[in-house]
This record gives structure tokens, C-alpha cells and sequence, in this order.
């Protein structure tokens, strides 16, 4: 996994936004009116939709987002404006036509199962006026973003002229244009830097019936020319994401479960954005967005997927990169937080560990099992030179850090530079402290935040310095 360096993004969604809203009920009885069920309502539940569910994604990655689309004047609008601003995405270029209806969605479940859907929407195309005022935002805003999103769920607010327009004032100032497609033509969407049709949307858009990779490598080859996409993308459901540029790869998905697919399309579209608006390659992007989408498909009903849980996902895969691991004081508090949240016992220990031995590792593994989580504060070289002299350390601290983050019983890896972690267990509030044998009857930094403290006796004959010394001697071991 390559580690983001810009961990937020600045992203701009363009599209349909809509509500979609659950009436969730028993069922017991037929009316006696008509041979139809009764459905006993419990609870509502609304959340966004369409455009919406795209924004929640990236929001859930990290990303900045700002949004702009068309609502009704309705209290629809007000309600979906709502819900940005539970997430924390501002309304401000949202645009408001009269007489037009923002669309809702209402879906009445019965014991988990849907039984009826009904929507209240308008789909024609919005006004000229509209056009012209998304326009004039996206002009005075543009370069305020990394990458834009089209998400267009055929509602009326990406006409053709429209994103023609968006898709060339993009270009011009070098901003790239994902688009999540709608319909049969995408003739509007040429120019854009590429599309996430699924296999159904490619053989309506192509006329070619994909059936093999000699069909699939001629239906993308031919989406890339005509609409002159400098990449070309499938989503091919449990087979994975076909890509093509210069030739056809296919990325397999890496789902482990599939509970629901619902959503799994604007969660695709909104890690490939992410991922390359770090400046991630293609391949590693469509790898990226396969473990987001194998987080989603693992939950019920439209679900988002955080970094950490992409991170544990992968990690357990067995394809996890050890950099993964290691956090920065910012990301080891937010992480710290949710696993407290989430019931985990975290277990805090920090040293120096230059050269690993044995003595370290059997050292770990017993702090480890004292709780769920064992988070280790690395010093960094500055600390290590202050506490073992100028000849130390050996290897550097990225060097030092990587390798402890690939041991089993260590969960993350933060680097600190002050003399002592006391800032850094202030931050992660660990639940058990763990210190060496030789901290006995003396005290230990961060045991006034820590619940309980522990001591690990080290295993005899096993030191760093040990290992330095027997090398300055070339000695070896008999």
C-alpha cells in the first residue's frame, strides 16, 4: 500500500444530489381493503443519495469536499442540506430553481425486506440560468481543487452542453474529470480523464456484448477512443476493474465477504479520485479502490469506508505494507479514539530498539498480550543520540520503524522526538503502560495517565550495545 502524503484532498463534486429515505416496519397482517400488506412503521431514516453517497465517501477518506448541484425550492432541499452539514460539506453553490422538486427516494422495508419504493422528483433537465450560474462558480473556484467528480445519476442536472463545459474548463486549467455515467451516450462526457461504467452500462454504451477478454479489451479500447479518456475503466462486479491506457489489465477484487453491493460504485469512483489526487498511479489506484470497495461490500446498506478500516482490511489479507503501520502523532490520536470507541484494550510500550534481537521481540510479543492493540513509540535518531551518544543509532529511525511495524504483535508504529513519549501517551491514552524489568521500583513516564503499568523482564544476555560491542570485537557466536 502506498502511504497518501496528502491525506486530504481538495475534491468538487458535480451532479445529482438526491435523499434517500427508509421507512423500516413489521409486517403481520393483509388490509382487508385490498390484497396488500400491512406494514406496521417503526422507525425513518433518511441519508444522501445519488451525488450524495460520493461525498460521504470521500469525506469518510479524508478528503475536503465541496459540492455543487441543482434542488427544488422544497423542504427536501432543507433536509438534504442538513445532512451536508452533519458531514461537514458547506452548501453554499448549491443552486435553488422554483418549481423544480429535489429528489427523494422512499423505500418502505418490511422485516428487512423491500417491499415498495416510491419517488418524488423532477428529471428534466434544470434551466439555462442554472447552467450558467454553475459555471460561473466552478470558473471563480477551480483551482482551489485537485481532481472534480461528475456523478451523474440522469436527474437533469448534467446536460450535455453543461458537461462539455465543466469537462473543458477543467482541462484547460490541467484539473482531471472522473465521471460515474449515466445513459447511452456518452458522447457529453468526452474529454473527461475517465469513466466507471459497470459491464451492463459498457455493452449499452458500445454495442459490444462483453463475454471475454478479447470482447472486454474492444468495448474499453473503444469507450478511451470516442470519448477520448485518457484512461479507460470497466468495473466488472466480483471480477474486479478493467483498466486500459496503452494495453488491458484487470485488477481482481479483493472482497472477502459480500453482505451488500449497494453503493459500491460511488465508493469505487471516490477512492480512484482520492487515491490520484495523492498522486497514486492508475494500477495502485484501482488496487486501492478494490480494497475500499471489499471494506463496503462487507456491511449492509450504502456504507463508506475510513483509511484505517482500508489499512486493517488489507492487513487482513496478508497484503499489507508495513508503512501502513506507522502514524504520525495527528493519526495515532484519531486512531486511538476509535479503538477506545470501539471496546479495544490498547497497550502503549517505547524504546529505542536500533539493532532487533530476540530479546526485543519475545519482549513485544509479551506486551502484546496484555490487550488488543499494541501501539509503540519509536525515538527518533535526535532522542537516541541524547540517550545512547553520538555513535547511535545504528540504523535510522524510518529504517527502525519499518521493521518493528512488520512484527505480528505490533499494530502501529509512531515516531517521537522528544526525550520522553509523555506528549504522545497524552494523546493515546493507553489503557496499559509496559516498561522493561529494570524500570522496577522506579518511575516510569506516562503512568499518571496510563490505567495499569507492567513490567517485562528481558531476556537474559540480549542487548543492543551487547550486539555492537561482539561486532567491534568480530567475535561470533560459538
Amino acid at each position: 500500500m502506498i502511504i497518501f502524503k496528502n491525506k486530504s484532498p481538495r475534491i468538487l463534486v458535480i451532479g445529482d444530489l438526491m435523499i434517500d429515505h427508509y421507512l423500516w416496519g413489521k409486517c403481520e397482517r393483509i388490509s382487508p381493503e385490498a390484497p396488500v400488506q400491512i406494514v406496521n412503521v417503526q422507525k425513518e431514516s433518511s441519508v444522501l443519495g445519488g451525488a450524495g453517497n460520493v461525498i460521504n465517501n470521500l469525506c469518510a477518506l479524508g478528503s475536503r469536499v465541496d459540492v455543487i448541484s441543482v434542488l427544488g425550492d422544497d423542504y427536501v432541499a432543507n433536509e438534504l442540506k442538513a445532512l451536508l452539514e452533519d458531514i461537514k460539506v458547506q452548501s453554499d453553490m448549491l443552486i435553488i430553481e422554483k418549481n423544480r422538486k429535489t429528489s427523494k427516494k422512499s423505500r418502505l422495508i418490511a422485516s428487512q425486506q423491500q417491499v415498495l419504493r416510491y419517488d418524488n422528483e423532477t428529471i428534466e433537465d434544470i434551466l439555462n440560468s442554472s447552467e450558467k450560474e454553475i459555471i460561473s462558480k466552478l470558473s471563480a473556484n477551480i483551482l482551489n481543487y485537485d481532481v472534480i467528480i461528475l456523478s451523474d445519476y440522469g436527474k437533469g442536472v448534467l446536460t450535455t452542453k453543461l458537461t462539455q463545459e465543466i469537462i473543458s474548463i477543467s482541462n484547460k486549467n490541467k484539473v482531471k474529470v472522473f465521471v460515474d455515467p449515466k445513459g447511452k451516450d456518452y458522447s457529453k462526457y468526452k474529454g473527461a480523464y475517465t469513466l466507471t461504467p459497470n459491464k451492463k452500462e459498457a455493452i449499452e454504451a458500445t454495442d459490444i456484448d462483453i463475454k471475454d477478454n478479447e470482447s472486454l479489451e474492444k468495448a474499453i479500447k473503444k469507450l478511451k477512443e470516442f470519448c477520448n479518456l485518457e484512461v479507460s475503466l470497466i468495473t466488472l462486479s466480483e471480477s474486479g476493474i478493467a483498466i486500459f491506457d496503452d494495453n488491458l489489465r484487470i485488477k481482481p477484487t479483493v472482497a472477502r465477504e459480500v453482505y451488500d453491493v449497494t453503493g459500491a460504485g460511488d465508493t469505487v469512483i471516490a477512492s480512484i479520485a482520492f487515491a490520484i489526487a495523492n498522486h497514486m498511479k492508475i494500477d495502485d489506484a484501482i488496487q486501492f479502490a478494490n480494497l475500499a470497495a471489499g471494506v463496503v461490500v462487507g456491511k449492509i446498506g450504502s456504507a463508506t469506508a475510513s483509511l484505517d478500516e482500508i489499512y486493517e482490511y488489507e492487513s487482513s489479507l496478508n497484503k499489507s505494507n508495513s508503512s501502513s503501520h506507522i502514524k504520525s502523532f495527528e493519526e495515532i490520536k484519531v486512531l486511538a479514539k476509535k479503538l477506545r470507541d470501539k471496546g479495544k484494550k490498547i497497550i502503549f510500550t517505547n524504546g529505542c530498539f536500533d539493532i532487533l534481537h530476540a530479546g526485543h521481540v519475545k519482549y513485544l510479543e509479551e506486551a502484546k498480550s496484555y490487550g488488543d492493540i499494541l501501539i509503540l513509540g519509536l525515538n527518533a535518531d535526535t532522542s537516541v543520540k541524547k540517550l545512547k551518544g553520538p555513535t547511535r543509532p545504528i540504523n535510522n529511525q524510518d529504517d527502525r520503524a519499518y521493521i518493528l511495524a512488520s512484527l505480528e504483535s505490533v499494530d502501529y508504529v509512531v515516531i517521537f522526538e522528544e526525550e520522553t513519549p509523555y506528549e504522545l501517551i497524552k494523546l493515546i491514552q493507553p489503557h496499559i503502560l509496559v516498561k522493561g524489568g529494570d524500570y522496577e521500583g522506579k518511575d516510569v513516564v506516562g503512568q499518571d495517565i496510563a490505567q495499569e503499568l507492567r513490567l517485562v523482564k528481558f531476556v537474559d544476555g540480549k542487548s543492543t550495545t551487547k550486539i555492537i560491542q561482539r561486532i567491534q570485537n568480530n567475535e561470533t557466536n560459538n
